[in-house]
Parts: C-alpha cells; sequence; structure tokens
C-alpha cells in the first residue's frame, strides 16, 4: 500500500476559484472593449474584479492569455458548424447564400462585444496573433463552405473552391459585417438580407439557381 496521503479536495474551494475566474475575465472584457486593449493593465484588471494581480496571473494568467481565453470562449460556441451541415441540405445559391448570412449574422450578433474587443487589441503582437487564428479560423470556416457550393454545382464553373472561399470572405467576413453595421448604421437584418444578396451575384453562374 501507498503510504502517500491523498490529495485533498475542496468543491467549495473550487467553486470559489471558478467564480473568481469568471469575474476576472468578465472585468477584463468589459476594460479591454471600453478602453482599448493597449491602456489596460493588469492591475486595473484586478481593480474591476476586486481581487489582487497576483490573484489575477494564478487565476488567468497574463494579459495575451486572458484576451485567448476570452476568444476561445467564443469561438467554442460558434454556429459555424450548424452552418455548415445545413448548407449541405440546401437546394439551390439562393438558399445556400441565406444559409450563410443567417449563420454568419448570428455569430456576429451573439459575438459583438468579442468582435468589438478584436478591434480593440489590434497593435499589440501577442493580440495580433490571436486576431490571426481567430480570423484563420473563420476563414476555414468560409472555405468549407466553399467547398461545399462547388460540389453541389451551385457556383459558376469558372470558380474554384479557393476563388469561391475569398468571395465568401467578402461577402461574410468580419470586415463585411462591420462596415455595414458600425460604420453604415445598418441593423442586422438588412445587412443579412443584403450581404446574402451580394453572395449570390458573386458566385452566380450560367444555370445556377
Amino acid at each position: 500500500m501507498s503510504s502517500e496521503p491523498r490529495a485533498y479536495r475542496s468543491p467549495r474551494r473550487e467553486r470559489d476559484a471558478a467564480r473568481t475566474r469568471e469575474e476576472i475575465l468578465d472585468a477584463a472584457r468589459g476594460l479591454f472593449v471600453s478602453r482599448g486593449y493597449l491602456r489596460v493593465t493588469m492591475a486595473d484588471i484586478a481593480r474591476e474584479a476586486g481581487t489582487a494581480v497576483k490573484t489575477v496571473y494564478a487565476s488567468a494568467g497574463t494579459k495575451s492569455e486572458l484576451l485567448r481565453e476570452l476568444l476561445r470562449l467564443d469561438v467554442a460556441e460558434s454556429a459555424a458548424s450548424a452552418t455548415i451541415e445545413e448548407l449541405r441540405s440546401a437546394p439551390d445559391l439562393a438558399a445556400a447564400a441565406a444559409c450563410l448570412a443567417r449563420g454568419t449574422r448570428s455569430d456576429h450578433e451573439r459575438f459583438s462585444d468579442s468582435i468589438d474587443l478584436l478591434y480593440a487589441s489590434m497593435g499589440d503582437e501577442g493580440a495580433d496573433r490571436i486576431w490571426g487564428q481567430v480570423v484563420g479560423s473563420y476563414r476555414g470556416a468560409l472555405r468549407e463552405a466553399a467547398t461545399v457550393l462547388v460540389a453541389k454545382g451551385f457556383v459558376s464553373e469558372r470558380l474554384d473552391v479557393e476563388e469561391v472561399s475569398d468571395r465568401l470572405w467578402f461577402c461574410f467576413g468580419i470586415a463585411a459585417w462591420r462596415t455595414l453595421l458600425k460604420d453604415c448604421g445598418w441593423d442586422y437584418g438588412r445587412a443579412e438580407s443584403w450581404l446574402g444578396a451580394q453572395a449570390v451575384a458573386a458566385l452566380r453562374g450560367p444555370g445556377s439557381g
């Protein structure tokens, strides 16, 4: 028999630690968006969360790790997988474009704070790497959508997967939504309808639906 003492786990302590981490993440998100990532210090986050700086580091890591965790949680909850599955059963290009407009709208509407957070963090080396990862994940999902559209014969025969992927990014990427919502002041419904129509125009070939 082993003589080593069994590690003691305190459910209450674990709950308190989880709650502290959540409060730190919430404080970081609010400060990053309102002040800009570069202007926020770890002391600011600790003060907003009502805890000590060393607790912030111990519970959630560095500032860039806080940002990465905030965005990771949103990526994990993205509607991308469900949208791709719905896309596979679309009967024509118009329905497929509407599906993508609806799916990307869902993510932009749900995660608008995180998208603001991404823009607020630009200019920091660590944050820029995270931005690249988020964009890569988003573009990867749209490339998967492009593969489906090409396989179903919905797009012009002159367009390959890469070309379709680029056009989907132009129509449904982060900048497209942000331009209409933030710069032009459109509502989500109007933007969804218009972007879907632009995707049909950009991808339609002779004989497409």
